[in-house]
Order: C-alpha cells, then sequence, then structure tokens
C-alpha cells in the first residue's frame, strides 16, 4: 500500500511502518504545521521499491517490521544513497538497537509514544542537515567559476562590484573604492588592472598609512639630485613607475593636506614635476584610490581636499562589508579551506554543517581577511578531515543586534537574512516576547500582532516552553 499526500513540494518524505496508527499519526503531525511531500508505505519491501523509483530527502521507519525491518532498510538506502537522511521509529526494549542503527548512518531515533513536537523537530533538524551539507558541496563546485581575478562571491552585493569592474575596466576612468578594513578593496583595484588595457604594465600599491610623512612625497612624486639632504642621487617616484599603468593609493584619506594638493595637480595636468625638478613631464596613469574612511565627513572637518575628493570620486566603488554578504561565506570558507589546506599539508577538506552556521552568523568585524584568518587557525586545531563546530571555540557566535518587537518587523528582517540566520532571530522573537509578557502565551501573541495558535506554532518549532 502506498499513500502519498503532497500539498506542497518543499521535501520529500517516505515514511515506513506496519501498524496504520503510527502511519496515519505521523502523516497528521507532518501536515500540520509544514506542508511535506509524504509518501507512505507499509514495509520495508515496498519502501525500497519507491525509493528506486522516487527521490526522497528522509525517511522515517519503523525499527521493527515483519519480513524487511529497519536496520536492513537502513542498509540498503544508505548503500544507493549516503546522504540521504533516516529517522528511526523505535519501541520499548529496542532503543538499544536504534543506537546501532544510529552508528550505521541513522539520523536520530524516535521513541513510542512519540509527542508531536519530538518528531517534527527531529524532522526540520534533519532536512536542515541534509540541505547544509549538500549547498556545501554545491558551492565546491562553483567556486573555480566565482573568479574575477581572485575576487570570490556570488551574492547580489558581488554580483553589483563584478557589473561595476566590467563597466569601468576598459576606460582610464578615476576609482575611488570605499570599504571598511579587510573587505578586498585592493583585489576590486587589480581587477580593474588586469581587466583593463593596461594589464600588460605595472600595478604600482602605495599605501598611504604606513610611509612616514617626511617621505612619502618623495617616494610618490621622486626626487632630484640634490633636492634636499640626503638626496645623492635622482630618484624615480612611485607614479611614474607606474607609467603606461595603475597606481593604487590605498587609504587616501591619510595623506597629508600639502601633498593632497600635489596630487590634486598631477591628476588634473597629467603631468609630474619630481621634488627639486625645474621641468615638469607628461604621464600616463590611470589612478585608483581606496579608504576605509568616510571622506564626506574628512571635508566637513577640513582634513581632506573637496576638489580632490571630486576628482578621486568620478566612478565610485563600495565594497560590501562580509556581514551584508553572508551568502557569500560558505563560498569564501571553502576558498579559503583548499589554499590552506594544502599550504599547511593538511587533510581537510571539510566544514560541518554546524561549522558553517556558525560561520554565517558570525559578525566578522575584520570581514574577509578575520575569515580567512579565522579558517586558517581552525585547520591547525582540526583532528581530522573537517571543520567541526569546537575548533571555531574561539568565535564568539554573534547574535542578532536587533530583537523585533511586533510580526511586521520580524517579517522585514527575515527579508535581509539567509534561511540559517533567519532560525535566530525567530526565536529570540519568541523568547524576548514571552519575557515581556511574563510567559503568557496569549498576551505575548497580541503583543507582538500574531493569533495564538501562529504564536504557540513558533513555539513548538524552536522547543520552547513554559516557563515553570
Amino acid at each position: 500500500m502506498t499513500d502519498e499526500y503532497s500539498p506542497a513540494k518543499t521535501a520529500s518524505i517516505l515514511i515506513v511502518d506496519d501498524e496504520e496508527i503510527v502511519r496515519e499519526s505521523c502523516k497528521k503531525i507532518l501536515s500540520s504545521v509544514r506542508k511535506y511531500r509524504l509518501v507512505i508505505v507499509s514495509s520495508g519491501e515496498e519502501a525500497l521499491r519507491v525509493f528506486e523509483e522516487d527521490h526522497f530527502d528522509l525517511i522515517i521507519t519503523d525499527l521493527k517490521m515483519p519480513g524487511m525491518d529497519g536496520i536492513e532498510l537502513l542498509r540498503e538506502v544508505k548503500e544507493r544513497n549516503p546522504n540521504i537522511e533516516v529517522i528511526m521509529i523505535t519501541g520499548y526494549g529496542t532503543v538499544d538497537t536504534a543506537v546501532q542503527a544510529m552508528k550505521l548512518g541513522a539520523y536520530d531515533y524516535v521513541e513510542k509514544p512519540f509527542r508531536p513536537d519530538e518528531l517534527l523537530t527531529l524532522t526540520e533538524r534533519a532536512l536542515e542537515k541534509k540541505r547544509l551539507r549538500e549547498e556545501n558541496l554545491q558551492l565546491k563546485r562553483q567556486i573555480p567559476s566565482q573568479y574575477i581575478k581572485n575576487i570570490i562571491g556570488q551574492s547580489r552585493e558581488m554580483e553589483r562590484i563584478f557589473e561595476l569592474i566590467s563597466s569601468v575596466a576598459p576606460t582610464s576612468s578615476t576609482v575611488l573604492i570605499m570599504g571598511e578594513s579587510g573587505t578586498g578593496k585592493e583585489l576590486v583595484a587589480r581587477a580593474i588592472h588586469y581587466n583593463s588595457p593596461r594589464r600588460d604594465n605595472p600595478f604600482v600599491v602605495v599605501d598611504c598609512g604606513t610611509l612616514p610623512d617626511d617621505l612619502i612625497e618623495s617616494e610618490l612624486f621622486g626626487h632630484k639630485r640634490g633636492a634636499f639632504t640626503g638626496a645623492v642621487t635622482d630618484k624615480r617616484g612611485l607614479i611614474e613607475e607606474a607609467e603606461g599603468g595603475t597606481l593604487f593609493l590605498d587609504e587616501i584619506g591619510n595623506l597629508p593636506l600639502p601633498l593632497q594638493t600635489k596630487l590634486l595637480r598631477v591628476l588634473q595636468e597629467k603631468e609630474l614635476r619630481p621634488i627639486g625638478g625645474k621641468q615638469s613631464r607628461r604621464i600616463d596613469v590611470r589612478f585608483i584610490a581606496a579608504t576605509n574612511r568616510d571622506l564626506k565627513e574628512m571635508v566637513k572637518e577640513g582634513t581632506f581636499r573637496e576638489d580632490l575628493y571630486y576628482r578621486l570620486n568620478i566612478f565610485p566603488i563600495r565594497v560590501p562589508p562580509l556581514r551584508e554578504r553572508r551568502d557569500d561565506i560558505p563560498l569564501l570558507a571553502y576558498h579559503f579551506l583548499r589554499k590552506y589546506s594544502e599550504e599547511l599539508g593538511k587533510d581537510v577538506v571539510n566544514i560541518t554543517a554546524e561549522a558553517m552556521k556558525i560561520l554565517i552568523n558570525h559578525d566578522w568585524p575584520g570581514n574577509v581577511r578575520e575569515l580567512e584568518n579565522t579558517i586558517q587557525r581552525a585547520i591547525l586545531i582540526s583532528q581530522d578531515n573537517s571543520i567541526k563546530e569546537r575548533d571555531l571555540d574561539f568565535i564568539e557566535e554573534s547574535k542578532p543586534r536587533h530583537v523585533p518587537k511586533n510580526i511586521e518587523e520580524l517579517k522585514n528582517v527575515k527579508k535581509q537574512l539567509r534561511e540559517i540566520s533567519i532560525e535566530e532571530v525567530e526565536r529570540q522573537f519568541v523568547l524576548e516576547a514571552l519575557k515581556r509578557n511574563n510567559w503568557n502565551v496569549s498576551r505575548a501573541a497580541r503583543d507582538v500582532g500574531m493569533l495564538r495558535p501562529n504564536f504557540h506554532a513558533l513555539m513548538k518549532k524552536y522547543n520552547i516552553t513554559r516557563k515553570r
């Protein structure tokens, strides 16, 4: 007998039990809150036949059945598809066998008689584990195609960056790249250069934040012999070194005001005069500047020239912080995993679903650079071929900065988050509402603008019970 219930095909679940009351109970529970595609059979043999003809994300099977029992069914389906998740239903005196089933690859077990919330929680966790595993595998396959000269990303935000790079790279336009430290501003600058007609000429980097004030002028513009004490020979400046190519002025906000004036003249006139020189010479250099500071605010404060700001800001590109493009975290994590596993001589090839959840939920104040360092450290800590949750104990998993106060706020927040992050927001949303209303469910539901049954369903989803 095969019974199929399919209100919406979000996830396919095969239910196997020789007792009709158990089959009907599972059907009722799983169709009450979430809309799964359910296929229900009464024997292990029938389950295996259906399994070979159809696709399933999860199997929920009784342990003791006539003919092919749950253990044998588990072995057969795992041999055909190792990634299928299986939950065992156990009766009195069969818990030890259920534990043995978990050693053979079952996700977990539930004991009869089970509560609806027990089965729902196990089902959702098993499906989430499978979803994350498949997502990780997909991301691994996608990595090679996501490069634009070493920039990795597939989020909407990064797709927009790629579009801007493609638009401006073929030109000689001056570009201003803005973003927090560690977001990859230099990578964007290099991508512009290496996708431009200047790719075969120099890409010269000047870090305006590290060069001493008394040296930066000479480093940038060069000098003639005798121009100042110690100038015993002529010296070409970095601007001249970039002839025909690109000069990248990193942290331009640290450039002293007198040099801002001199740089502005170079940008306007396309001419360069070294310190102590009597003649200017024409230059062919593309300028790309980057900053992690608010140049507009610096203009208001009088610490950055307004005319230089507008001269640099011809084509602005803002590189978003990692917390604004969490969809890229798994992709970046696996990129760094491959890179440093090879460099460090360790056979670490996977990141577990639990560990990936920590990475995605962290706020990354140091952005991509911090993520890179974290993966490198986790590889060194790992004791086997996977980065696990315990290997990331040095990270403080970030919590939502703002817990929504009503259902409309929650909907707005959820639109901006990945599915993994949504869970934590929803859970905190329910807990805070209950705390505000002294754990009275009816008042909490009214407080957030929800019907009591819907609010109670969220409580069940996250296994939240009334405070005793």
